[in-house]
This record gives C-alpha cells, structure tokens and sequence, in this order.
C-alpha cells in the first residue's frame, strides 16, 4: 500500500483499475472529465469518449451484461441525457460491476443549473453512495463494484465539485485480478417488452428492500458519538465542513445517501437534543427522515442554493458572523472570456455588428453572451441551439428566422445536435446554424470527439466529416469559412441568411491553445495613427487595453491572430511582418 495525494476524479479511476475494472466510459464534463482521462492511462482499461452520456451509459451497460466491470462517468446535467437506459438499467440489472458517477456541482462553477442527482437514486430505485474525500472515492469506487455485483444492480457514485476536484491523501494498492464474467443470453432479463418488464419491477422492489437491510450495517455508514446536545447527519463535503466547524458535536456521516439506513438514524436520533442535518442543494436526506416523524432542522436554517461552507455551518447552527465568499478568499472575481487569439471571437463581432438573434449552446462559445460581445440570447443545453432557433422561426415567422441562428460546436452538435438539424430539414425551416469547429472538446480541457480523428486513448480514429454529415441530414447549403476572416465571414452569414431554406455554415478554425509550439508575433498599435475610437476593444480580446486614451496590444497576451488590425477603421493596428497575419488566415 502506498499513500498518494490524489482529486477525488484520480481516485475513482484509480479504484476502478484496483477493482479490475475492465471498460470506463464517458462524455467528458467538468467536474467529471478527469476520471476518464486518467482511466484511458491505464493499459488494463477500454476508455473511450462517447458522443454522449445516453450513448455512454449504454455501452457501459453493454460491457457489464458482457461480463467486465464498467464504470460510465458524467456531469449531473450528463445524467438527464443518459436517464433512458439509466431507469431501465435498475430493471435488467448487471452481470459484471456497473457504477455510473454523477459528478454534481452545487455552486454552478462550470454549469447551467444545480440540480441535485441524489434524486435519480430514489427515482431509479438505484442505491447512491457519496464519498466525503479522495480516500472514500478510491474506496467507494471498488464498494460500489462489489455492491452492484451482489445485488444485481447499477449503483451511482454521486461526487461533488470540491470532492472531485480537490486533492487528499489516498491509500493505493495493487489491481486485483477479476475474471471477465461469463456471458449468457437470458431474454427474461435483459429484453425489457412489458411482460418481461413487469417481472423485473418485482425484482427491483426486491433489491431495494435488500439495500436498505444492507444500509442498516454497512460501513458505508458511520456514528461519530460526542457531545450529544447537537446531531448531525452529514455526507460527502459536508461533512469535511462539519468537522471542521463543529468537531466536538456529534455526527451520523452516511456514505450511502440512499436506500438510508432507518434504524441507524432513528437510534442516533433519539439520543440528541437536538438533531440537524446538513447538506447542499435540496432537502433530500431531511424530507426523508421527517416522513419518518423524526424532529430535525436543516432547509430551515440553510438555503438550497449553492455551496456550504464551515462558517455558514457555524453561523446557522452557533450564531456566529459569517464573511461572504469574497472576503473568504481574499481574491477579487475575474469574469471569463474567450482567449486571446480565439477564433469563436470574429464569429460574435460578426453576429454583433449584423444585430442577429443568437440561440446558443453549452461551450466556450457560450461565453459570447458577455460584453462587448453579448450576442447570443439564449443557452438552455447540449444541443438546444437549433431546436430553440427553429421554435423561435414558428413563433414569430419566416421573416423572423432570416435574422436568428443557432450556434453551437462541433462536439455539441455530435453530441446532440443532429437530431435538431434533421428537425429544421424535416419541418421547413429556414434557420442559420453555425458549427464553430475549433477542432476539440475545448470547455472540459481539450478532449478528443469523433471530428478530431484521435480516441481517448490518443490513437488515430477515423475522422467524421461535418460536411457530409450535414448534407446527409439534408442541408443543401453548406459553408466552410474561416471566422478570424472577418470580411468572409461576415458575407457567408449574409449569404446564408439570404437563402430559402435551412443553411449551415461550419466555422473552422483550430482552437488557439492546441499549437504549443508556434512563438505568437504579437500585433501593435502605431499611437500616432490610433483615433482612440476603441473599436477594437468590442471584440472582447483580453490582450486590448485602453493606455493614455489609445488602445493598447499587450504583447505578453497577443498570439497574433489579427482580428483588431481587421476591424481598426483606419488602420492603426499591425504586426511586425504582414506574412505573419497571413500565416494565421485573417488577411485582410
């Protein structure tokens, strides 16, 4: 055994290979994405990007009725795409180990909404364990393999943002050598028609009653006995909090969040005073334990949005003053932006100066929606852009759709965008999609996706071509341009806007971070010529700054990709050689 620092997202994978997990499968999501990543790392272990997390779920469904232990990884909004097999899964049950990890994120630190998966568990009948550090992800990951096995079930490891990505010492060891299960065909399980269905219900029932009785001794869950005028039922970061806050008080700390271990919590109930629980997001542990007429206090003191911290727990709970987020850190905000050099930018300044409505999408693209640039109107989820740009065309009419478009990137339109655009073909529509392809999964760090023609593993894969992909869904009017040409972007737009019928330009432009090698030749401004009309600050571009009433380059930010030189009205801005804005495709 060695002790490793380790985040909660290299515990999960580190479990799963000590546990012979045999195929990790995933889309990648921040707070999730790294599991995968540092699952593909082991040789022992098939990892794989998938479009999405329905397609994930299903091949690591697959690979468990197959006889090898699975593990399918995804953000908390990744598991609303997967909840068909998800639910249907609880009913077939696993051959070998399955566990599904949900990486929730209270706080929205990298997500559209807070939502609280532990509910999936009660809804799904499935058992949800929650590790409170690296340690418990690392052991929780091979309980939960052995869990599933034994009860013939999926099982969810449900994370959190702090827990997954924040580092503790974690107790490693050797891979343990599991033999690929025998598969068998066994039409009674695995065919969900209704009769067969019906049967399986009885069986899920079952195994639910089984899991609670399980939950009664495991030591999944454990009693922390000290000072008996304050309880609390903690788990996952919370209970981090907890002790830290509050270590003289006593706590029920449960690692299986659901089936809940009834008489354990009844027992330690009824020796407090005064019982608490403490847990983010939504009541879900309280409004259990309330149904079951025990006295307990929580959602009334602590709110349902965003993160607890130890001070909120202290405040709440001990009357103390509690400091703001800011004064906690000490560290003034910093909004996001685009990158310098990104090419999504000339894209926006093209969509800003023609006063279009944008549907958008979850990418960094969606950062668009910020000042200067502030041209996108809407973001609902994975794949939205278009069906919302088409909605918006039978709303308010054909006129209307010759001034909106969709946006979205090339791994969200894999992921769930091309059902939308057969919609736009299928039902007349004449919307505008635009596919900014910067040539990877850029948000979550750089992954590969089926346009990249690499695997999670870095090998070479057959590249999907956007273009005969769209024309297949039937658009007859397809463009590729490049968005840091902002004069040829800008006439595609018009162009495609023009057109009577659904058009899609592809925006193709490799993401600025994917070239390490190259040295940037920074752009300038010649102060003399410089007007301080400060147009080319509404690009958005971190490297432009105001300085003695004219705009400046910081040429420690610049990578030379010449959007200001092309929207400069009067020519004030340039590189050191004309060749090297040339090289970059945004001559003018």
């Amino acid at each position: 055994m060695t002790k490793k620092l380790l985040t909660g997202n290299e515990a999960v994978a580190r479990g799963f290979w000590e546990a012979g997990g045999r195929v990790a499968v995933a889309y990648p999501g921040t707070p999730s994405t790294e599991i995968t990543e540092n699952a593909a790392k082991y040789e022992e272990i098939h990892a794989e990007w998938t479009p999405n997390e329905k397609v994930a779920l299903e091949v690591g469904l697959g690979a468990a009725i197959g006889g090898a232990r699975s593990l399918v990884s995804m953000k908390h909004v990744g598991l609303n795409v997967a909840a068909d097999p998800l639910f249907t899964a609880a009913y077939t049950g696993i051959n070998a180990g399955l566990v599904v990890v949900s990486a929730d994120d209270p706080g929205m630190h990298s997500s559209q909404n807070e939502q609280d998966n532990r509910h999936y568990g009660r809804s799904a009948k499935l058992p949800v364990l929650e590790p409170s550090d690296s340690a418990e992800a690392l052991a929780y990951t091979k309980i939960a393999l052995q869990m599933s096995e034994n009860f013939d079930t999926p099982v969810i490891l449900r994370l959190t943002t702090r827990v997954s990505h924040s580092q503790s010492l974690a107790e490693t060891g050797d891979r343990e050598d599991v033999a690929l299960r025998e598969y068998k065909n066994d039409m009674a399980k695995y065919v969900m028609i209704p009769a067969n269905a019906r049967r399986r219900h009885e069986v899920v029932e079952q195994h639910l009653e089984d899991l609670a009785e399980y939950a009664e001794t495991s030591r999944l869950n454990t009693v922390e006995l000290k000072d008996t005028n304050i309880g609390i039922i903690c788990s996952g970061a919370v209970y981090q909090y907890v002790k830290e806050a509050m270590p003289d008080v006593s706590v029920l700390k449960l690692g299986m969040v659901y089936p809940l271990p009834r008489k354990v919590i009844t027992n330690f109930a009824s020796r407090m005073k005064k019982l608490y629980v403490i847990e983010e997001l939504d009541p879900f542990i309280e409004d259990i334990i309330k149904s079951w007429g025990i006295e307990v206090s929580g959602s009334d003191i602590f709110s349902p949005l965003g993160e607890i911290f130890p001070d909120d727990i202290t405040s709440k709970i001990m009357g103390s003053e509690v400091t703001s987020g800011a004064e906690r850190t000490g560290i003034p905000g910093r909004p996001p932006v685009m990158c310098a050099g990104c090419p999504h930018r000339g894209a926006f300044y093209a969509m800003k100066k023609l006063g279009l409505v944008v549907s958008g999408d979850i990418g960094c693209y969606t950062l668009g929606c910020l000042p200067p640039l502030s041209s996108m109107h809407s973001c609902i989820c994975m794949g939205a852009s278009i069906g919302v740009a088409h909605g918006l065309e039978k709303a308010q009419g054909r006129k209307f759709a010759k001034k909106t478009v969709a946006v979205l990137g090339e791994s969200t339109f894999i992921h769930s965008g091309i059902t939308g655009l057969i919609n736009v073909v299928y039902n007349q529509s004449a919307v505008t999609t635009i596919i900014l392809d910067n040539s990877t999964t850029a948000m979550t760090g750089h992954q590969h996706n089926p346009a990249t023609g690499y695997n999670a593993k870095g090998a070479q894969s057959p590249v999907l071509d956007l273009e005969a992909m769209v024309k297949a869904c039937g658009v007859e009017k397809v463009t590729v341009v490049d968005p840091l040409d902002v004069e040829a972007f800008a006439k595609v737009l018009r162009e495609s806007l023009d057109f009577d019928g659904p058009a899609v330009i592809i925006s193709r432009r490799p993401c600025v971070l994917l070239d390490k090698k190259s040295v940037p030749i920074p752009f300038n401004v010649d102060n003399e010529t410089c007007i301080g009309c400060f147009i080319c600050l509404k690009t958005g571009c971190p490297a432009l700054e105001k300085k003695d009433n004219k705009a400046f380059v910081n040429p420690n930010q610049c990578v030379g990709c010449g959007l200001c030189s092309q929207v400069c009205p009067i020519d004030a801005i340039s590189s050191k050689t004309q060749a090297n804005l040339e090289e970059k495709g945004g001559a003018k």
